[in-house]
């Protein structure tokens, strides 16, 4: 089992992730495309888990990813065992940086980064990362200093 440094990792969440029949390509081996997938399963339980969704629609504001970097470290194929992990790199004052990877039969299969920030349900422009997510990231810090 690959071991993770939660410290270093802040805010971490994991799944389960089922390789369907779906997600396979002409070449017997799970679509580049479908990663794009699993990293949105993996930041919306990152937002169930830490800034639920629904109370920042409310709010009027939503999460959105500018930009997306995956390396490929090896193929997955049907019926393999996949965990999906995510956790926060980076907050800045507007983006934030979460880092990710995919573990296929124990064998890290992609690692990923995405940048983004969160904008106005309004107007469609950049607004401050939530407070709540802060805070809790900052109690994360300063849990893990102790």
């Amino acid at each position: 089992m690959i071991e993770t440094d939660k410290l270093s990792r802040p805010l971490e969440v994991e799944i389960t992730i089922p390789v369907r029949t779906y997600d396979i390509d002409f070449a017997g081996i799970v679509s580049n495309i479908v990663y794009i997938k699993w990293l949105e399963d993996l930041r919306l339980k990152f937002l169930d888990e830490h800034l639920p969704l629904e109370t920042e629609i409310a709010r009027g504001s939503v999460p959105i990813v500018s930009k997306t970097e995956i390396e490929y470290k090896r193929p997955i194929k049907l019926f393999e065992s996949v965990i999906g992990r995510l956790w926060v790199a980076n907050f800045g004052r507007i983006k934030y940086t979460i880092q990710a990877e995919i573990i296929s039969n124990n064998n890290i299969a992609a690692t990923a980064t995405q940048i983004g920030t969160f904008i106005s349900t309004d107007n469609g422009r950049p607004v401050k990362i939530p407070d709540k997510l802060l805070q809790t990231y900052s109690q994360f810090k300063l849990n893990s200093q102790s």
